[in-house]
């Protein structure tokens, strides 16, 4: 089955669409659960798939470090090696490479809260599920790639844009993203414009190796899709440049990197979603908190990828409708009510809240049991997969804005 986009319904710059790849179709806007090395953190395919996820992101550099990126070819690919049937995504380890670089150590973030004191003048993307405890930087960028040591054994690797796409190749994914320069929020605009620039070169060399080697069907149409990456931090003329120039690659669908403050977030996805194709789907990089979902939506993406569900899970830390909750409190150890809310207000249905009290979720993080973490992240998974389903149901509904408005309020209880 070849890969296809098409929008069902419009409402100003947002979109509901549907999204064919070879191994399902992927309703939009949607949720992409992060299964950084071939799985979701604490749980099963199985168990990922009854909440709801529809597709799933695996990390290239890690794949690549451990066990390999050739094991999982032989493996069968990444949806057979890791059992998830359906479809599948890769980064293309820059997110990686480049956190280890000139912002290793310095808890930079791609994206600021502004008046953040700038940590960091390029080399990172920030939203890794990892942290490595070595204490130096361990990558360095140059025209060609970057070169960089494991983290696991301190072992020298290098990443080009064709190395890139032949590990993901290897992976086997049904997307996959062109290797780019991810930079800090806070790079002087010089830096910036340099590693757009230096994308854009980048970004030509993926989609060159990965045309040559595509997998195709038997009518001989591509069965993979890659999707380039628009930079240019929170420069409106470099968002606006990179968009153009990306958006005129023939790429199947665009990434939309970070580097921009957080309140200036939806304002530049606005800014790139106006000048990239229409009919191709566009996927907001690293975002995951609700609120961030709206603003997304409504400035045109249609595909989000995140770690925060479960790594808030695996600290006790659970969505619910009136915000988030800690289960660690004190007040949930004799509380035999059920755990949380769902995005819709109302009890949650979830496997966890179905089935659990938050009294014993809460022993369970006391006494560091480890199913803790599978049935928190259960919840928090089943929250923003569902959430983001709502949202697309009030666009087809033509009633976005009142859910949004009704979410809102509850989720700051305001």
């Amino acid at each position: 089955m070849p890969f296809s986009f098409k929008i069902e319904k419009k409402g100003g710059r947002m979109r509901a669409g549907t999204l064919v790849t070879p191994h399902g179709i992927i309703q939009t806007p949607a949720f992409v659960t992060v299964g950084t090395k071939a799985t979701v953190k604490a749980l099963t395919p199985e168990q990922v798939a009854s909440l709801g996820a529809q597709v799933v992101l695996a990390n290239t550099y890690h794949l690549y470090l451990e066990p390999g990126d050739e094991i999982v070819r032989d493996g069968g690919g990444l949806g057979k090696f890791m059992n998830w049937p359906g479809p599948t995504m890769t980064d293309s380890g820059g997110f990686q490479v480049f956190s280890l670089g000139a912002a290793f150590g310095k808890n930079a973030s791609k994206i600021a809260e502004r008046g953040a004191v700038p940590e960091a003048a390029a080399g990172f993307r920030g939203d890794s599920d990892e942290k490595s405890s070595v204490h130096e930087a361990l990558a360095k960028i140059d025209e060609d790639g970057v070169s960089f040591k494991s983290v696991i054994d301190g072992s020298p690797h290098r990443f080009t844009p064709e190395r890139s796409m032949e590990i993901q190749h290897n992976i086997g994914a049904d997307m996959f993203f062109a290797f780019d320069e991810c930079t800090s929020p806070h790079a002087p605009y010089e830096y910036q414009h340099e590693a757009m620039d230096r994308t854009h070169r980048w970004a030509e060399r993926s989609l060159d190796y990965h045309q040559k080697n595509v997998k195709r069907d038997g009518d001989g149409m591509p069965t993979q899709a890659l999707f380039g990456i628009v930079q240019g931090g929170r420069h409106e003329d470099l968002r606006k440049e990179s968009a153009k120039i990306i958006g005129g690659m023939n790429f199947d669908g665009f990434g939309i990197g970070g580097s921009f403050d957080k309140e200036d977030m939806y304002t530049v996805v606005g800014w790139v979603n106006d000048i990239l194709p229409e009919g191709k789907p566009r996927h907001l990089l690293g975002i995951g908190e609700p609120e961030d979902f709206f603003g997304g939506i409504e400035n045109g993406a249609d595909l989000f990828d995140c770690v925060a569900p479960t790594r808030l899970a695996r600290t006790g830390n659970l969505y619910g409708a009136h915000g988030r909750i800690n289960i660690n409190n004190a007040k949930f150890k004799k509380d035999f009510d059920s755990i949380a809310t769902g995005p819709d207000g109302k009890k949650c249905v979830c496997y966890t809240c179905a089935n659990y009290t938050a009294a014993y979720l809460s022993h369970l993080f006391r006494a560091n049991e480890m199913e803790a973490a599978t049935l928190a992240s259960i919840h928090n998974l089943h929250f923003i997969v569902n959430l983001v389903k709502m949202i697309r149901q009030s666009i087809l509904d033509e009633k976005f804005q009142e859910f949004k408005k009704e979410f809102l309020t509850k989720y700051h209880g305001k």
